[in-house]
């Protein structure tokens, strides 16, 4: 709903596709739900959609809410060193990510996690894993757990006060840095991270704490090397 790419549904799958947030509820009550599932999807919804489902709405976020409210909560959790993305199933209300709580886990974070590919393979399966738990507590009327305000953060797009690279500090805080502003998908109004690299200002695409070959170039940071895999000029 709401994917207007002209690919073909899978065979016995109906697609509705809303022209815009406020077209979602009057397709909804045109069918007999009992559940909506929310993933990855970039409308907030009016909560007279939200409601349309017998049993409600349900959203799955990727941070550990309360923490990282948002839209971007993978790159403020390596932005933040939290070392964990978290995982979160939760009822959705009229606001964002704020509603009650009905699973939750946390993936590790590898060094070697670079892009959106890598990240994925490993939240996908955590996340599905949980949805037994969830589908069980809806089922059974639980109205979930509501989120503390203690340790509610918000977790926008990128600004300037992150768009450079400083290469004094610690290669892994660059290498999250460059892996953070990868999870923004070109979101920021200015472009990070940039870096002053032989006199020039590069645009760093992709880091890595080891030395991968195929000609990647070290560069010295506070406390060693970082190499850089792929950059452009700024």
């Amino acid at each position: 709903m709401g994917r207007g790419d002209g690919q073909p549904a899978p065979p016995g799958l109906s697609v509705l596709l809303a022209a815009d947030k406020d077209a979602v509820a009057p397709l909804l009550r045109g069918l007999d739900l009992d559940l909506t599932l929310c993933w990855g999807f970039n409308w907030k919804l009016p909560k007279e959609a939200l409601d349309v489902p017998r049993l409600g709405s349900v959203n799955q976020h990727p941070g550990f809410l309360p923490r990282h409210r948002g839209p971007y909560p993978m790159a403020w959790a390596l932005r933040d060193g939290d070392g964990r993305f978290g995982l979160t199933w939760h009822r959705m209300d009229a606001d964002f990510d704020t509603g009650s709580i009905l699973a939750q886990t946390t993936v590790p974070i590898d060094d070697t996690d670079t892009t959106i590919e890598h990240f994925g393979a490993k939240l996908l399966p955590a996340a599905l894993d949980l949805l037994p738990q969830v589908l069980e507590r809806i089922e059974a009327g639980d109205p979930g757990d509501p989120q503390p305000s203690e340790g509610a953060t918000w977790a926008p797009a990128f600004d300037e006060d992150y768009a450079t690279v400083d290469w004094t500090q610690p290669a892994r805080a660059i290498h999250d840095q460059v892996r953070a502003w990868h999870l923004t998908f070109g979101s920021s109004k200015v472009p990070g991270p940039i870096a002053e690299l032989d006199g020039a200002s590069v645009k760093l695409l992709q880091t890595s704490m080891t030395d991968p070959g195929n000609g990647a170039r070290p560069v010295e940071c506070g406390d060693g090397q970082i190499w850089i895999v792929e950059s452009e000029p700024a």
